[in-house]
């Protein structure tokens, strides 16, 4: 197989060239984003089958030859647990590649583990080892070295194999709808965009929260989205995590109450505290018929419907076992249990979900 290492435009589009009708593609990417809001892209890295090649982003910034190649349609696009990849390709061009083929996900349609790990699917599938010396690798430094190279490298080398293999299986046990059901979020631009006033349900810690107080979260949790975004910084360097959840809680009015709050550094005070007091306020004057609400809670169910609910889990988990497949990729507790409280709008009862267990669960109940 040819091995390149791209770091001029000429070179780039000489790839480009070279690969233009190959049937598939597989894909990864190196980045670093520890200082930043968004992902500073630092390599890419691609094999046909053919060639592989690593493309050096931080040499020169004009990749829209390779933009060409990951929209064209008549070549798969593979990745490996590629949501991170595909976010940084939507942020660099509002523009996803496609068609894609994600080998975690379908492997977990065949009954690999759950979420498997790249290294682990190339040992299971092809036998091999793969070099794990290079997972903690400051990916912006230059010059990278040789071995830092063949690791990156042997991220796209061996995942052309693994496609070949999974995907010739998903057609022999007659799951390819299924596989095209969970790629349609993965393929989603709207999956890509963080909307602020979404992002205290992310917060850990928010379901224990009352109405009044997850209102204030919400408009705590939205302020930093906006402030990260636009200082292109992590969220956790505006506000931690458990600082939002102690000002949504306490909900002070005045400087002197907010210092007190537990983690809120003092620099933190004197920039945004006013700031925070007037969110703090104004989020506690809306009418509760605007209030978030919190989805998570799962519902209290009565001494039957606990009765129901154990015997839902059984048939899920012999119909996971006789799938070969892990019971969470079915369904979770919190949505069995809302299946058994009366709920009806959920995965369970969509697609090849429905038609494989969901279906019968109703018919249970």
């Amino acid at each position: 197989m040819q091995e390149r290492y791209i770091d001029t435009p000429g070179q780039l589009q000489d790839l480009c060239e070279q690969i233009r009708h190959s049937p598939w593609l597989a894909l990864d990417t190196e980045f670093v984003r520890e200082k930043t809001y968004t992902a500073n892209l630092c390599l890419v890295q691609l094999c046909n089958g053919e060639l592989a090649a690593c493309i050096d982003p931080l040499a020169f910034r004009d990749l829209s030859p390779l933009l060409e190649i990951l929209i064209n349609p008549q070549m798969v696009k593979i990745f490996h647990a590629g949501h991170q990849d595909l976010e940084i390709f939507y942020q660099l061009w509002g523009q996803l590649p496609k068609p894609l083929f994600d080998t975690q996900i379908a492997a977990t349609l065949l009954g690999y583990g759950e979420q498997i790990g790249y290294a682990n699917l190339v040992q299971q599938l092809l036998g091999r080892e793969l070099e794990k010396g290079h997972t903690r690798t400051d990916w912006s430094r230059r010059p990278l070295h040789a071995a830092q190279l063949r690791y990156a490298l042997d991220d796209v080398i061996y995942l052309g194999e693994i496609y070949l293999t999974i995907e010739s299986q998903i057609r022999e046990r007659q799951r390819e709808s299924w596989l095209q059901e969970e790629l349609k979020k993965l393929s989603d631009p709207i999956t890509y965009v963080n909307s602020p006033d979404q992002m205290w349900k992310r917060i850990r810690g928010q379901r224990h929260l009352k109405g009044a107080q997850r209102v204030v979260l919400q408009a705590l949790a939205a302020w930093r989205e906006d402030e990260a975004q636009r200082a292109n910084r992590p969220r956790r360097w505006i506000l931690k995590d458990a600082v939002l959840l102690e000002l949504a809680r306490r909900q002070p009015t005045d400087i002197t109450r907010l210092e007190s709050i537990n983690g809120l550094e003092s620099g933190t005070v004197q920039h945004w505290g006013s700031r925070l007091i007037q969110l703090i306020a104004n989020s506690k004057t809306l009418p509760k018929t605007q209030w978030p609400l919190n989805d998570v809670r799962p519902p209290q169910l009565s001494q039957e419907q606990g009765a129901q609910m154990d015997r839902l889990l059984d048939h899920l988990h012999q119909t996971a076992e006789d799938e070969a497949i892990p019971p969470t990729l079915l369904t979770n507790r919190r949505d069995l249990e809302r299946l058994v409280a009366g709920e009806r709008e959920l995965p369970i009862l969509r697609g090849w979900r429905r038609t494989l267990v969901g279906e019968k669960l109703l018919e249970m109940l």
